[in-house]
């Protein structure tokens, strides 16, 4: 692949740098030959988890909410894509608030006022907005929440060369920031739905607090192909070199610049969406604004050479929740055939093939997407558990 290709493809892709071709071929999951469910069918590969996790209450708030300057635009832009046969009268308002987390702003968005709490996780280079074709639909019966990891969408972007040579953006902070924004906003248990790496991040938070997390849903999560335990040892050092010429150079900053154009975030959104009609203007004005911010450009050059931490099939034994995987079986980024490995393991109750989609299955195909959502969150949503104790 020509390097402006790859430039393109690995710039802005919500995959976490899973091109195959940036710097060794792909390797096969190794897997057992297990049938997976196709959407269109009812039953399910697995009987559904019950929850045994002895629910701890949380005692400590980390954070204050304040209104954005944001809602009213943000308000207004959800209603453009039709995401149900109910009209969009009967849908809540979608408000769009701040959140102080360790001295960050944290945007975040919400709809409804009951039901079971829902935080939807965005994927690499996308933000809280990649899922307005969800919250409002979702937030007719459920408390729904979209959250903006830090560094990304309009949440803070902290330099991480602040923080002494330690790794900031990391599947640990991220999880840590869910958690935190479940035990001081939410005020609840919720149920974490995840795209793409936001799927490590959404199993990483459950994994170090099982007591918060009543079930995961992944959507496409990254494979992590570019992780340096899948590197064969010759590739490593060239890795490691090509890492620090993106972060220490002014290689990297034109390399940003050079993919971080209407044009280019066009480019790399219909590589990733099956049917390219869903790749709006809308669509890219919402992933290139804030990535145009004072900061952006770092965050991104450091979570590009970050090719350590957790790995999806490390995190899902650890997991004590029902897990749904949900996969575009058009996926030219994380190939389903890699995907269905994770089926294999116990904690997964399902794995739903959604045929005809690509990588951002909530973005795509809504109408698919949310029905799905509201009967996994609906078969455990009944489950026993203590509401969170003093916060």
């Amino acid at each position: 692949m020509a390097m402006a290709t790859t430039s393109s493809s690995l710039a802005l892709s919500f995959s976490s740098l899973e091109i195959s071709s940036l710097f060794v071929s792909r390797r096969t999951l190794l897997r057992k030959n297990t049938p997976s469910i196709r959407f269109s069918e009812a039953h399910v590969v697995k009987p559904a988890i019950r929850s045994s996790i002895i629910r701890f209450p949380m005692s400590r708030s980390v954070g204050l909410v304040s209104c954005s300057s944001l809602t009213d635009e943000a308000s207004s832009s959800v209603g453009g894509s039709p995401v149900g046969e109910e009209s969009l009268s009967e849908e809540p308002q979608v408000r769009t608030l701040t959140w102080n987390w360790r001295g960050y702003s944290i945007r975040y968005q919400c709809a409804g006022d009951s039901g079971p709490a829902l935080v939807l996780v965005h994927g690499f280079g996308a933000n809280s907005d990649h899922w307005r074709k969800n919250i409002p639909f979702l937030g007719k019966s459920h408390r729904v929440y979209s959250i903006d990891l830090i560094g990304y969408g309009y949440s803070s972007k902290p330099n991480p060369r602040e923080f002494g040579g330690k790794p900031f953006y990391t599947f640990e902070t991220w999880g840590d920031q869910l958690n935190d924004f479940c035990l001081d906003v939410v005020k609840d248990e919720a149920f974490f739905i995840c795209n793409s790496i936001g799927g490590l991040v959404g199993l990483q938070a459950a994994v170090s607090k099982p007591q918060i997390c009543k079930g995961l849903m992944l959507l496409n999560i990254s494979l992590r192909m570019l992780h340096i335990k899948k590197q064969p040892f010759i590739a490593k050092p060239f890795i490691r070199s090509f890492q620090n010429l993106l972060r220490n150079s002014p290689v990297g900053k034109l390399f940003f610049k050079s993919v971080a154009t209407p044009e280019s975030v066009r480019n790399i959104l219909r590589q990733c969406y099956h049917d390219r009609t869903q790749v709006t203007d809308e669509l890219v004005e919402a992933i290139l604004r804030p990535g145009l911010e004072p900061g952006a450009v770092d965050v991104f050059l450091e979570f590009i050479c970050y090719s350590g931490g957790p790995l999806p099939e490390e995190l899902l034994p650890l997991v004590q929740c029902p897990v749904l995987i949900g996969w575009g079986d058009k996926d030219p980024w994380e190939p389903i055939e890699l995907g269905r490995a994770y089926a294999d393991f116990d904690t997964v109750e399902d794995f739903v093939v959604l045929p005809g989609v690509g990588h951002c299955p909530q973005d795509e195909r809504p109408e698919m997407v949310n029905p799905l959502i509201e009967s996994f969150v609906a078969r455990h949503s009944s489950c026993t558990s203590n509401t969170f104790g003093e916060i």
